[in-house]
């Protein structure tokens, strides 16, 4: 480090030299500012992780723990990826430093679904090269259980401080966890949280696979069932479970037989009892939204189509915040345009761009029901033209204004 090292900046030296090889971590040490002033990682990998951790709202969350000065415990991070961190402090406050451990999977990460976590968060190319220089980093990230990592965090808080706080002392926040710390839910709040609920629930009865948004905004938004305990493994199980019930009944209101949605619920339910980590429990989360709104999506998908023309269709479902093209489908497929379009007409009845369009203004409807977006960010979003061409679109197919739609539905929600 570029200073002179404090003795529990001495003991922590000392501490991360007792860790095993294969489950050592990065320190990194910030300024309340959020300014990153050393750290133990490489400096080749240093930018890239510092970076996700800032993308994935770590910043935030160590500004918010630097200004509260009450806090007396360390601070899990989680992310959408399934990446977490501890964040503690120094003894000495008036130096303004905080010392971040991490990051760490709690289970070993699947590419394709780190891949797909990751696609909301590259809007440019550099930040695709960031991706696939994270990507390449995540193999040699230590995989520790949720039990190892906050005994690990209290360690290196209580070295840094000199406290004996004991193992079960961490708070655990982020998009997979929560904890009862947070301030008190206003009305706003579980408004929004309602609509989130209500965009998930309604992505299963419709079988939209384009879902990965808006499961990200209704995590970010709570952290599930906010039961007391201290125990935050049995916290997230119940959150679970309760999901898992709501989203198999949302599965049978949109088609799936009731003798297939109850064994294959009551499985994912008996799973997450088994979970042994937080890892686990988020992994088996995730595959069962999946899992349901893939059966449903299948049901919905007209038999009578073709491999190539239902691959056109998910591409198109998958693909809703781009300007997508015939020639792109044609390409997919490995049709010509020409050939392409005339055989997407006579299955589905519809050209490729009425398709598109209507696949647009369908999610534009769950965006307005669930959603504070503007009309303008909507368009923006489901990447229409202009505005004006977006309210064009939606009051042809819909016969009203987007802001007439929002205004009819939101009751709904009540609000």
């Amino acid at each position: 480090m570029d200073y002179q090292l404090t003795q529990s900046e001495q003991n922590l030296i000392l501490l991360q030299d007792l860790i095993p090889e294969n489950e050592r971590f990065y320190l990194w040490c910030y300024g309340s500012g959020g300014r990153l002033i050393s750290t133990t990682c490489p400096e080749e990998d240093r930018e890239t992780l510092d970076r996700a951790f800032r993308l994935f709202g770590g910043e935030e969350k160590l500004l918010q723990y630097a200004a509260d000065i009450q806090n007396s415990r360390p601070l899990s991070i989680g992310s959408p990826i399934g990446m977490h961190w501890a964040l503690t402090y120094e003894s000495e406050r008036n130096r303004g430093l905080l010392f971040l451990i991490g990051p760490v999977f709690y289970d070993t990460p699947s590419t394709e679904r780190l891949k797909e976590a990751l696609r909301p968060f590259i809007r440019s190319g550099s930040d695709i090269t960031w991706a696939r220089d994270l990507l390449k980093l995540v193999p040699g990230l230590p995989v520790l259980s949720y039990a190892i990592f906050s005994r690990y965090a209290t360690m290196v808080h209580n070295s840094l401080t000199g406290q004996r706080l004991g193992l079960d002392s961490l708070r655990v926040v982020g998009p997979q966890e929560g904890s009862r710390d947070t301030a008190p839910v206003t009305a706003r709040d579980r408004m929004q949280i309602y609509r989130a609920e209500q965009a998930l629930l309604r992505m299963v009865r419709d079988g939209d696979i384009n879902y990965q948004q808006a499961l990200l905004r209704s995590s970010l938004l709570s952290p599930g069932v906010p039961i007391q305990g201290r125990d935050p493994l049995r916290r997230m199980k119940t959150s679970v479970i309760v999901f898992t019930s709501l989203v198999s009944r949302a599965a049978m209101e949109g088609g799936l037989s009731p003798e297939i949605a109850y064994p294959v619920g009551d499985a994912y339910i008996q799973a997450a009892e088994d979970c042994r980590d937080s890892g686990e429990l988020s992994v088996l989360a995730n595959a069962m939204y999946h899992d349901f709104i893939y059966r449903v999506h299948q049901l919905h998908t007209d038999p009578g189509y073709s491999h190539a023309i239902r691959k056109c269709c998910d591409y198109i479902e998958l693909s809703l915040d781009r300007r997508i093209r015939a020639e792109d489908l044609a390409s997919l497929v490995g049709y010509s345009e020409y050939y392409l379009t005339e055989k997407f007409r006579n299955e589905t009845g519809l050209s490729v761009s009425s398709y598109i369009k209507q696949a647009k203004i369908r999610r534009a409807c769950i965006l307005l029901e669930t959603t504070d977006l503007s009309v303008h960010e909507i368009a923006e979003r489901l990447a229409f033209n202009t505005p004006n061409y977006f309210i064009q679109c939606f009051r042809d197919l819909e016969g009203t204004s987007p802001a007439q739609y929002r205004k009819k539905h939101s009751g709904k929600a009540g609000g």
